[in-house]
């Protein structure tokens, strides 16, 4: 008899034979491919979910290696977007799942897109904004969200079922002010709380795709240092304005850019409604005369005496070295704005 890869999974009786089969025919979409997405993609990976988007805007730096387990110095040394860098790694492997990568910032004109031909979205961020985006998101479309968040030590698991029960909004009230909460800027963040919590992640994930009777209807609040777990109910808010009145702020904030800092950077991204007018090589030929450019596989560098940035083919950019978003924002109006709206 031969033992095929799943075997120790098939004998585990709620997954099973046609557990697994349900799994190969699952789609998974990871948003956030940092500490928490990338320990929970291994996991789906390598239990033979059928296929993932990996979804992350950011590059692989040394300083994520600490706790972001697909990574190696070589992609931190080369700069390799993370969603690539993970695509890679799970294809060695599993190559019997379908990977995609999606080097792309998530906001109000792409988000429904991303996740709307899946059958779970699960919570790989570092950031409430998107966190709140995407929960409006995947409420408008129906869509299973687990939703996983770390800090320090501590982090918290919950599945959001619209139509079910409470959304992210009824767990964690409405958006606090910046700088009025911690963050892994600002205490820190260690590894094995992520993998803690990327674990729940997976393992509910896998429940969602299989239909199991025993997925979690309650929030899970977990401590590696402090060593407790404690599972909490949270009510459903008949007042609140996601799941209980259906509307949509975060969905419905339309502008012609974003801008955002970037954890535990000096940097901020500024993100241009995409289009697709957007003339990428036009606009690095024109930033040759005006600094140093070089243009890599995934992004192009610019320097020059005021701006130091990263240039990606939608028309994001990464702004350097930027003590505000404004100084971010004229950056990106003089060396990118500037010419695409020439170019348009």
């Amino acid at each position: 008899m031969t033992v095929g890869r799943y075997y120790r999974q098939e004998i585990f009786y709620p997954i099973g034979r046609d557990g697994q089969e349900r799994l190969a025919k699952g789609r998974v979409c990871i948003i956030g491919i940092g500490a928490l997405g990338a320990s929970a993609a291994g996991m789906l990976a390598t239990a033979g979910v059928g296929y993932l988007r990996l979804i992350d805007r950011d590059i692989v730096e040394l300083t994520n290696l600490q706790r972001q387990i697909l990574f190696t110095e070589a992609d931190a040394a080369e700069q390799v977007p993370k969603a690539e860098a993970a695509r890679a790694r799970l294809a060695q492997m599993n190559s019997e799942v379908d990977i995609e990568a999606r080097i792309v910032d998530v906001n109000p004109f792409n988000v429904e897109k991303l996740i709307g031909d899946v059958d779970v979205v699960v919570d790989g961020l570092d950031n409430l904004e998107t966190r709140y985006l995407l929960n409006e998101a995947c409420h408008k479309l129906n869509m299973p969200y687990v939703y996983g968040g770390v800090v320090g030590s501590g982090g918290m698991v919950m599945n959001i079922l619209p139509g079910e029960g409470p959304c992210l909004e009824c767990l964690l009230g409405s958006l606090p002010e910046e700088g009025t909460y911690d963050t892994c800027d600002t205490v820190g963040v260690i590894s094995p709380i992520t993998n803690m919590v990327a674990s729940y992640e997976a393992a509910e994930t896998m429940k969602l795709l299989l239909g199991s009777e025993s997925l979690l209807h309650q929030a899970i609040s977990v401590d590696a240092w402090d060593s407790y777990t404690e599972f909490f109910d949270v009510d459903q808010d008949p007042d609140c304005p996601v799941c209980g009145k259906r509307q949509y702020s975060w969905l419905e904030r339309r502008q012609r850019t974003y801008s955002a800092s970037l954890c535990g950077h000096d940097a901020y991204q500024i993100t241009p409604e995409d289009d697709g007018t957007f003339d990428y090589d036009g606009t690095v030929e024109w930033l040759r005369s005006q600094g140093e450019v070089e243009k890599k596989k995934f992004f192009t560098t610019f320097v020059s005496g005021d701006a130091d940035l990263k240039l990606f083919p939608d028309g994001r950019a990464i702004i350097n070295h930027v003590p505000d978003v404004e100084s971010a924002q004229r950056i990106f109006a003089r060396y990118i704005d500037v010419q695409s709206t020439r170019n348009r």
